[in-house]
């Protein structure tokens, strides 16, 4: 009898347990394992790939140089994107503060990167995000969100894609860059 009473106690705790789960689980947005997000302040419309395996986000840029400007280092590089709502290629020079430098290491090796802040709209808020800027043109997504970008997100259904549309306008929400967050 003492055992089915610590079986039922247990069982009502690990019901509690789950119920209090969901509950938070149902305020959080939830993303798909590939997602539309919109790169500020241009619109351009890009897939991203949400990718919990990586801790800093990625995007696509070309022809990456670092420089000096008023005693910063700053990174100049090109977007070249196609545009997902419009199929039109966005290409443009674009000059951004260096926020640090990343090293990465993977299967190929180590490789440095720069890493810069950018906005980028996820369902209808706007995040200021860090990026670390490679060329990705061989690669099937030119945006990779990693856990830091994901954590602030809401959650992740790695079973579906597109599960948010972005939708940022002149007021949506913007959560900047919290350099609390950083986690190099």
């Amino acid at each position: 009898m003492r055992v089915l009473g610590k079986t039922l106690l247990g069982s009502a705790v690990i019901g509690a347990l789950l119920s209090t789960s969901t509950a938070m689980a149902d305020d959080d947005q939830v993303f798909g394992w590939v997602e539309n997000a919109t790169l500020q302040p241009w619109d351009i419309t890009v897939k991203a790939k949400l990718d919990s395996g990586a801790l800093t986000s990625s995007l696509d840029a070309r022809d990456i140089e670092m420089f000096e400007q008023d005693d910063e280092e700053w990174v100049r590089f090109r977007l070249k994107l196609e545009d997902q709502d419009s199929g039109e290629t966005f290409s443009d020079e674009i000059e951004r503060p260096l926020y640090r430098e990343q090293t990465v290491r993977g299967a190929g090796g180590s490789d440095d990167r720069p890493v810069i802040l950018m906005e980028v709209c996820m369902g209808d808020t706007i995040y200021e995000e860090q990026f670390s800027l490679r060329d990705r043109e061989e690669m099937i997504y030119p945006m990779l969100l990693g856990r830091s970008t994901i954590s602030h997100l809401g959650l992740l259904d790695v079973r579906n894609s597109f599960l948010q549309e972005p939708g940022c306008d002149e007021n949506s929400q913007v959560v900047p860059h919290d350099p609390e967050d950083d986690q190099s």
